[in-house]
C-alpha cells in the first residue's frame, strides 16, 4: 500500500509541475490564447469534444485499429521470430534485409500505403504492423539464440521433435524476454498510429488533431493531445502490470520445477 500510494504522490508531483509550468508560459509568455490554449482552455475543449461524442467516436477508432494491427504485428513477429531463431543459417541471410528496413519510419512508407491501400482503416493498421513488428522479432530471434541448451537436452530426452519444440520448449522459455519487446512494441505501435491517423484515416484521435488544426482550434487540439497521452501511459501501465505478472508466475513455475 505504501509503494500504491508512494507511485501516486509521483504522478501528481510530477503532473502538477508540468501543469504549472504550462500555465505560466500560457500566462506571461505573450502567446495569444488562440494559438497556445492554457490548462483551463484545453480542459473546457476536453469537455466540449467529449460532450458532443467527436472524442469517443475517435478513441474508439483508433483503438480498434491499434488492437489489430498490434495482434497482426505480434502474432507473426514471435511466429517468425521462433523459426528464424531456430534456422539461425536462414537468420544470417534474412538479418540484413530487417536491419535494413528497420530504421525506415512507417511514416516514410505513408505514401505508398495510401496508393496501395487507399483511405481509411487499413492504412493506419499497417503502419501499427509495420512498427510493431521488428521490436517483437528481434527480441524473439535475439532469445531464441541465447536459449539455455538444457531446455533442448531434456525435450531430447522425451523424444520431442519439431515443431513441438518451437512451441511447447523455447516458446515457454523464452516467454518474459517476448513480454518485454511486445512492451517495446507497443509505445511503438501507439506513436505511429496516430501519426498514420494524421494521413491516411478519417476518423480517430490522429484525424481529430488535424481537424482541430485545420478549423483553428487549438485548445481541441492540446485536448487530444492529452488524451493521446494519457491513452500511451494506461497501455504501457497496463503492459507493464502484465509483464510483471507473467515473470512472476515463470519464476514461481520455474521455482516448482526445479524443486
Amino acid at each position: 500500500m505504501q509503494k500504491i500510494w508512494k507511485g501516486a504522490l509521483h504522478i501528481l508531483v510530477g503532473f502538477g509541475g508540468l501543469l504549472l509550468i504550462w500555465q505560466l508560459v500560457a500566462s506571461f509568455a505573450g502567446f495569444n490564447p488562440a494559438l497556445f490554449p492554457s490548462p483551463w482552455q484545453a480542459l473546457l475543449g476536453l469537455g466540449e469534444l467529449a460532450g458532443n461524442g467527436t472524442l469517443w467516436i475517435g478513441i474508439q477508432d483508433s483503438m480498434i485499429r491499434f488492437l489489430i494491427g498490434y495482434c497482426i504485428a505480434a502474432v507473426l513477429a514471435i511466429s517468425l521470430g521462433l523459426v528464424l531463431g531456430w534456422f539461425s543459417r536462414a537468420w544470417s541471410f534474412v538479418n540484413p534485409v530487417v536491419q535494413w528496413l528497420r530504421p525506415i519510419s512507417p511514416i516514410a512508407w505513408m505514401p505508398f500505403i495510401v496508393l496501395w491501400f487507399g483511405i481509411g482503416d487499413l492504412p493506419a493498421i499497417v503502419i501499427i504492423i509495420y512498427a510493431a513488428f521488428f521490436p517483437v522479432l528481434l527480441t524473439t530471434v535475439s532469445a531464441v539464440v541465447k536459449v539455455d541448451p538444457i531446455y533442448l537436452k531434456v525435450a531430447k530426452n522425451f523424444g520431442i521433435q519439431q515443431p513441438q519444440i518451437l512451441f511447447k520448449i523455447i516458446f515457454p522459455a523464452i516467454f518474459p524476454q517476448i513480454m518485454n519487446g511486445l512492451r517495446l512494441a507497443l509505445g511503438t505501435a501507439w506513436v505511429f498510429l496516430v501519426a498514420g491517423e494524421m494521413v491516411g484515416a478519417q476518423s480517430g484521435l490522429g484525424y481529430l488533431i488535424i481537424d482541430s488544426r485545420n478549423n483553428l482550434r487549438a485548445d481541441h487540439l492540446m485536448a487530444v493531445m492529452i488524451v493521446i497521452g494519457i491513452i500511451g501511459f494506461l497501455l504501457d501501465t497496463g503492459i507493464r502490470q502484465i509483464e510483471r505478472l507473467a515473470s512472476k508466475n515463470w519464476s514461481a513455475a520455474a521455482g516448482k520445477g526445479g524443486a
